[in-house]
């Protein structure tokens, strides 16, 4: 009778969500993917035709979706890099004995809180408006001005918006690693004549692979997902300079109403993403150290 009732209460808290999960994520998926072999513009009583692997070899011959597809490594890479060296460096800050280290944990954790399009439409004044008055009062016009409107800035416009949203969030996550480490162990480091650089290396850093993990891993997922900063603030412009991977694939299907080439894309974002944030945890489970 026991194990009845732990199975209906098992049933009770996760059948709703096996279910609401398989009709929002796991049959939309392999319908997109059943899709992904015709030709069709997503009007239900217009006609689908069947064009096999067609849509997926138009890939390689579209220069915009390749275009698109190197500006998301760009960004990724160079958002990868940034928000986990900001990341553990407010970490570091935090954990010294600093009197308002509490406070700059709230502060540096508030910008993930903004959802994202009213981040991008914050930061689309400042780049515009405070940027132009900063440049105009300072003289310095070389760095401060819209850099939304120069296709070989408004990337990493981008990527500045980014980090200041995922920076605050890997900071707890490097934060609870540090406070997980014992102090015996730095402590002895100290002891046998380690500076801080040694100690960082040596001691903390591969002690806090489990966190370099989940920060690696959130990091690219995220990144190479983006949509809603990449609307709200520069909406692929300039002349499509920051068409990242997640709006090419909207404007093709929404845009362009090619739903079947569009669904295409999809799979193949799908693939990509999957591959390297799986490798990612692979290699970085790999170097983590049991203590």
């Amino acid at each position: 009778m026991k194990k009845r009732k732990d199975w209906a209460w098992f049933a009770l808290f996760t059948v709703p969500l096996l279910i609401i999960f398989a009709t929002v994520v796991i049959i939309p998926f392999f319908i997109g993917i059943y899709y992904s072999f015709f030709d069709w513009d997503g009007i239900p009583s217009n006609p689908k035709t069947f064009v096999g692997f067609g849509n997926f070899t138009q890939l390689f011959d579209d220069p915009r979706f390749l275009q698109s597809a190197w500006k998301t490594i760009k960004f990724t890479v160079l958002a990868l890099i940034s928000v986990n060296v900001l990341g553990i460096t407010f970490a570091l800050l935090v954990t010294t004995k600093l009197r308002t280290s509490k406070a700059a944990r709230t502060m540096m954790f508030m910008p993930n809180l903004i959802g994202g399009l009213i981040l991008g439409y914050i930061w689309q004044f400042i780049f515009t408006d405070a940027f132009k008055i900063l440049g105009e009062s300072s003289g310095m016009t070389g760095v401060f001005f819209n850099w939304l409107l120069q296709p070989n800035y408004a990337l990493y416009a981008m990527v500045i918006v980014f980090t200041w949203q995922m920076a605050g969030y890997t900071m707890i996550i490097y934060l609870a690693g540090i406070q997980g480490i014992p102090n015996e162990l730095i402590e002895a480091a100290r002891v046998d004549g380690a500076n801080f650089w040694q100690r960082l290396t040596k001691v903390i850093f591969p002690l806090l692979m489990p966190s370099f993990t989940i920060s690696l891993f959130l990091t690219l997922a995220n990144a190479f997902k983006i949509y809603d900063v990449n609307l709200s603030l520069t909406n692929g412009g300039p002349v499509n300079a920051t068409e990242l991977f997640a709006m090419n694939i909207f404007n093709e299907i929404f845009g362009y109403s090619h739903y079947g080439y569009g669904q295409a894309k999809a799979i193949i974002f799908f693939v990509v993403v999957a591959a390297i944030t799986l490798t990612q945890v692979y290699m970085t489970k790999k170097r983590e150290v049991q203590m």
